[in-house]
């Protein structure tokens, strides 16, 4: 049944008024070049604190951009009052390429992946040497959460004042990694602190760790002006209390880099890990692939890695460390 007749015009159409009040939906989205760039410096509970130039706004992320969402070291684009003052909120209508990704998930069994970080370019892997104990299955798999994401890890072991170093660095020294050794003593005095920085230049770091390992408390020392909250150690279970609740960007003191603090990790789920990938992290190795079967683990039979070692390419606890490594994906960090 025709609704109108053959010569209808505009004035004969009914048009339903909104009751909402808003425009109607549309699929063209505006493109906001006149956006202004900014860092994402920490999210809470939906708001997000921005770096625009020298100053901090509170944004939210727009509608537009659908389900992605915005993470610590983001660079985005904003929209919206960007004068930094109280109750004035923008918005963040484009998130940019990022550079690296680091992500986890809670276990090996979850197939959800979480962003801890993005556009770092080291990830600093801190653990104490004692109390709590060192947890060596965490730290592999830091190291290939770092190793997938290309990022450059950095190892920095913290209390040495309560247990020796060389004992846990025999196992990590044919990884080739860098390392500071800490106490709280020389962080009181700036010595640590000064080591510590000397690797951070230039570089924007991700640190992370289990609950007491003293990763703000190093945090701390390292931008003196921004002071987070420290925990302590539970003396019946040995395990950290979680004070650092958000990650949270800070700029060094003389603007050579920047540091990303992030909440304590109980577990690092390597779900997200594809192992062909972990291979590029030993250039010494991956030429000896070549040789491989069609989708080989590497700890197998016909693992051309093997012959590769034996004509003396590599060092064979380079491949051993390969393969321990690889293998914490199929293990639990208490194993």
């Amino acid at each position: 049944m025709r609704r109108y007749g053959k010569h209808t015009d505009e004035d004969d159409v009914r048009v339903r008024p909104n009751r909402k009040g808003n425009r109607p939906r549309t699929s063209i989205r505006p493109k906001h070049e006149d956006a202004a760039e900014g860092l994402v410096l920490t999210v809470d509970r939906g708001r997000l604190t921005v770096l625009v130039e020298d100053r901090t706004i509170t944004a939210m992320k727009a509608r537009e951009l659908g389900r992605k969402s915005a993470v610590v070291g983001d660079r985005v684009a904003v929209v919206g009052d960007l004068s930094g003052a109280k109750d004035t909120l923008a918005r963040i209508v484009r998130v940019e390429e990022r550079s690296s990704v680091l992500r986890r998930t809670a276990d090996d069994d979850d197939p959800y992946e979480r962003v801890v970080v993005a556009n770092a370019d080291q990830l600093a892997i801190v653990t104490a040497l004692a109390d709590p104990e060192p947890r060596p299955r965490l730290i592999d798999r830091c190291l290939v959460a770092a190793y997938d994401a290309g990022l450059e890890p950095l190892l920095v072991l913290t209390k040495s004042d309560l247990a020796p170093a060389e004992s846990l660095m025999e196992s990590y020294g044919s990884l080739g990694v860098p390392y500071v050794v800490t106490n709280r003593e020389e962080l009181a005095n700036g010595d640590a602190a000064d080591q510590v920085r000397e690797r951070l230049a230039g570089r924007v770091t991700a640190f992370v760790g289990h609950s007491g390992v003293g990763k703000t408390t190093l945090v701390n020392a390292l931008v003196p002006d921004r002071q987070r909250a420290t925990g302590h150690v539970n003396r019946v279970t040995g395990r950290g209390r979680h004070t650092t609740t958000s990650a949270l960007a800070l700029p060094l003191p003389d603007g050579s880099g920047w540091v990303i603090d992030t909440p304590g990790v109980r577990s690092f789920g390597l779900h997200h890990v594809d192992p062909a990938r972990v291979i590029h992290a030993f250039p010494d190795l991956e030429p000896g692939t070549e040789g491989c079967p069609r989708a080989c683990s590497h700890d197998e039979q016909d693992c051309a890695l093997d012959q590769w070692v034996a004509d003396g390419h590599a060092d064979p606890q380079r491949l051993y460390s390969l393969r321990r490594l690889l293998a914490t994906r199929e293990r639990r960090e208490g194993d």
